[in-house]
């Protein structure tokens, strides 16, 4: 069986990761808080918190072995996914509920369309995740010898502060204030490069895998392209049987061994 890409698998896992994190970023979740000399900071973190850097993850792979434009392609289909995902759930809010449902609030509370947390999320992952491919391959270019954690964990720092300053304040700025909302954006951001730092071992194996398969596939790709390279060349090539000019059939060549039957026949003749 020939091989296949894993590119088309790894942007459907990181896209189902995207929307499945967005979905859980509605519910904030408290840690208690820390003195932090002398400033009290209220720890908290959005339930997207557990899964989105699983998304960096993938990025990370995504940009290392598929390239940028590969990357860029699943970022846009990400997003496009989280815009239907959003306008699924507002189209849902909005239709007329049937008489024995009376979960109109909760659903509201949950999966309503807020303007401000999708225009957050959306302009976040974008922010994020374009920037995370850009250091990650650039760095691969201007240093192509380096060794891949610090593209790793160079392309998570940026990308992570871009994410996470963006989606903080467009959302909860207002919503969350002094103290608890500078201690929202600093432990979200730090959660989320310690846990790439954490799976690091992780990513490392699945980008070895995925590059070693890739290569394999590439290898039987262009093995079958030159073997049927080959045999149309050799289709073109072959000489057509011609008849003599007087009718007769045309005669064996002589230098081509002739069939046991074949002599036989000429013998008795």
């Amino acid at each position: 069986m020939p091989s296949r890409s894993w590119y088309g698998p790894v942007v459907g896992l990181f896209t189902a990761l995207l929307v499945i994190s967005n979905v859980s970023a509605v519910k904030l979740i408290g840690l208690g808080q820390i003195d932090l000399f002398g400033l009290k900071l209220a720890l908290t973190i959005d339930g997207g918190a557990f899964l989105f850097p699983l998304t960096y993850i993938l990025g990370d792979l995504l940009a290392e072995v598929f390239g940028f434009k590969a990357a860029r392609r699943a970022i846009a289909l990400g997003f496009i996914c989280s815009a239907v995902a959003a306008g699924s759930f507002w189209l849902v809010q909005v239709l007329p509920s049937a008489a024995n449902w009376h979960g109109q609030v909760a659903y509201e509370m949950t999966l309503g369309f807020v303007p401000r947390i999708v225009l957050a999320s959306l302009a976040a992952y974008l922010a994020g995740q374009l920037i995370n491919a850009s250091v990650l391959t650039g760095a691969k270019r201007r240093w192509p010898g380096g060794p891949l954690w610090t593209r790793l964990l160079g392309s998570t720092v940026v990308g992570e502060l871009a994410d996470t300053a963006v989606f903080c304040t467009v959302a909860f700025l207002g919503v969350i204030q002094g103290a608890q909302f500078v201690g929202y954006i600093v432990l979200g951001y730090l959660y989320k490069c310690l846990a790439e730092v954490a799976l690091l071992p992780v990513t490392y194996r699945a980008v070895a895998w995925v590059r070693r398969h890739e290569r394999q596939a590439d290898a039987i790709t262009d093995a079958a392209t030159a073997s049927g390279a080959a045999m149309a060349a050799g289709a073109r090539t072959r000489p057509a049987a011609t008849t003599a000019t007087n009718g007769d059939p045309p005669k064996p060549d002589a230098s081509r061994p002739q069939d046991p039957l074949d002599q036989s026949d000429q013998q008795s003749g």
